[in-house]
């Protein structure tokens, strides 16, 4: 199972937040299965690769520790494909994640940490 985990800080309002990170999982062709106030997670739209390499995003809002409009976002990029190479599918969508993230002119990006 490739597994690729990422943590990133941003200015932006908790409110906002949340409505950012859906229309971002969107963007990265991603559809939005579960929802709640602190953790999203989307799946990769069907069609153009196998059931198992389609990818998995999860997203979780930490509420405990906001400081003034910085907030902290733990994100988990996963699918069942076996990472036999380094450049994977899921290796790929993650990248395209995390670029994403910094691309997005909804909020200032001030930290992003990748594992």
């Amino acid at each position: 199972m490739a597994r690729y985990t990422c943590s990133f800080t941003v200015s932006l309002t908790m409110q906002n937040l949340h409505e950012c990170l859906v229309n971002l999982f969107s963007q990265c062709n991603c559809d939005v299965i579960y929802d709640t106030a602190d953790y999203i997670m989307a799946r990769e739209t069907p069609g153009k690769i196998s059931f198992a390499k389609l990818v998995t995003v999860e997203g979780l809002i930490d509420k405990s520790r906001p400081v003034g409009d910085n907030v902290r976002i733990n994100l988990v990029v996963k699918n069942e494909e076996l990472p036999l190479q380094s450049n994977n599918h899921c290796f790929q969508m993650f990248d395209m994640v995390k670029k994403a993230i910094a691309d997005n002119y909804h909020w200032e990006l001030v930290d992003l940490v990748s594992s």
